[in-house]
This record gives C-alpha cells, structure tokens and sequence, in this order.
C-alpha cells in the first residue's frame, strides 16, 4: 500500500471519529478542515495510484462528506440555472 492511500485511510478514520463527538454547529467547521486536508491529498492520491483509484477515494471521501457536496450541489444549480424549463 503506497503512502498516499494510508494517508487517505488516516483522513478517513480521522473523519469518522470527529462525526462520532457531539456538535452544536453540525460539524460544519471539521467539515471545512477536512476538505481543505482531502483536495490535496485526493490529488496526490490520485498522482501516485492512478484516475481510477482517485475516483474511488473521491467517491469514498464524497460519502463522509455529503452535506457540503448536497449543498455545493444546490449551490451550483442556483447559480448555472437548474430552474427547467419555463412556464408558456
């Protein structure tokens, strides 16, 4: 196992462990932290292992992760239009 996977699985332990400690903010300044830690290392994991194995930790870390990529998701249809079509 390469470095750069360890250090994925470490930021995923790290992750489940701040998701078990109780939070008045909903977890979203750990959230932030975790991102600003996981896009690096997505990009090394994905420089020493390959796309495919990039995506599968991309995925991985999307799944701990879902609230900020649910709300950046809303966030990018509000902004490029995810309206539909328009009423005649």
């Amino acid at each position: 196992m390469t470095i750069s996977l360890i250090l994925a699985c470490l930021w995923a332990l790290v992750a489940n462990v701040i998701a078990m400690f109780p939070s008045k903010r909903n977890h979203w300044p750990a959230a932030y932290g975790l991102i600003a830690v996981g896009v690096p290392l997505l990009g090394y994991v994905t420089w020493e292992n390959g796309p495919w194995v990039g995506l599968l930790v991309l995925a991985a870390g999307a799944s701990m992760l879902r609230w900020p990529v649910y709300h950046f998701w809303r966030w990018l249809r509000r902004r490029f239009g995810g309206q539909g079509p328009a009423e005649p």
